[in-house]
């Protein structure tokens, strides 16, 4: 009996071992199919961005504040398009970071088990809501009820303020949600201690709690800006399609994004100048997020350090 008990005790072990290597392989090749997919995309990019700036000097792309590819006199100067993806940006965030965190704050701190089971599900289905239903919120509802109101006919019913507010909201459960995983995971005995040294709920989850989860606080932020960077929909029916050199939220801007989607729907000649455009500004999102990504990285693997 022992020697049957210990034949198959072994070849149990062989199986799981088996099994772990096939997992392992099934992981490493999701792996490889990332990371191939990513070379895939900057060599798609590549290619049709070298071909432009075989007509363009790339001087007059980086440097130039006048954006008109399809006219007759072309123009090809993508300062107006990163303004106004800024400008979209920084409105977007400037809602979605305090919102996001004070929710998070308050789910992961104060608020009770069965509360916080209830209030996570719901805010999370704001990131299920189609953008384009945002956009359409935004100019039919948003701009002419609330924006107007406040800050006078002069606003156009294309801007920028109405497309970043309303992008902040669909941030907001992105960076509550991410914010809030990374503050659940901060160990008790930081809060313990804290209140034992007589802190308030308050000083324990700004003081203690907040730091102690800064890592993964700035993971959701970085997160949360990168798909306000990339968001196509809401801007495209908000903010209009007029590339302006402009801060003043209450105008017309057109986005990166915003023009890719605008000119990619064939109605310009295949292999022309302007339809090499779509691959010059798309490198140069790509550029933007990965140097925003990079960033974050560092910043990320620094304040982890601090606190394992």
């Amino acid at each position: 009996m022992a020697a049957g008990a210990d034949i198959e005790s072994v070849l149990g072990a062989s199986r799981r071992r088996r099994g772990e290597e096939v997992i392992k392989g099934l992981l490493f090749a999701a792996a490889i199919v990332s990371v191939l997919t990513t070379f895939g995309i900057v060599f798609s990019l590549a290619e049709g961005t070298i071909e432009f700036f075989a007509d363009v000097a790339w001087a007059d792309f980086i440097f130039g504040t006048d954006w008109s590819p399809l006219f007759s006199d072309p123009q090809f100067g993508v300062v107006p398009l990163i303004t106004g993806t800024l400008l979209i940006t920084a409105i977007a965030m400037a809602v979605a970071i305090p919102l996001g965190l004070g929710s998070a704050i308050y789910l992961a701190e104060y608020a009770t088990p069965r509360v916080r089971k209830t209030v996570k599900p719901i805010l999370e289905l704001l990131a299920g809501v189609p953008t384009i239903v945002f956009g359409f919120f935004a100019l039919v509802f948003f701009t002419p009820e609330v924006i107007r109101p406040l800050f006078g006919n002069d606003v156009q019913i294309f801007n920028a303020l109405s497309a970043g507010i309303i992008m902040g909201f669909m941030i907001v459960p992105t960076v509550a949600s991410v914010s809030e995983d990374a503050m659940s995971a901060v160990p008790a005995s930081l809060r313990e201690g804290a209140f034992g040294l007589g802190g308030t709920k308050l000083q324990v989850s700004t003081r203690v709690v907040f730091p102690a989860a800064l890592s993964g606080i700035v993971a959701a932020i970085v997160l949360g800006t990168s798909r306000a960077i990339g968001e196509t929909m809401i801007v495209l029916i908000a903010a209009g399609q007029v590339p302006n050199l402009t801060i003043n939220p209450t105008e017309s801007v057109e986005t990166m994004t915003t023009f890719i989607a605008a000119t990619a729907k064939g109605d310009i000649a295949t292999g022309s100048t302007a339809y090499k455009t779509i691959f010059a500004v798309g490198t140069t999102l790509f550029v933007m997020t990965f140097i925003l990504n990079s960033i974050s990285i560092r910043f990320v693997r620094k304040y982890r350090q601090v606190y394992e």
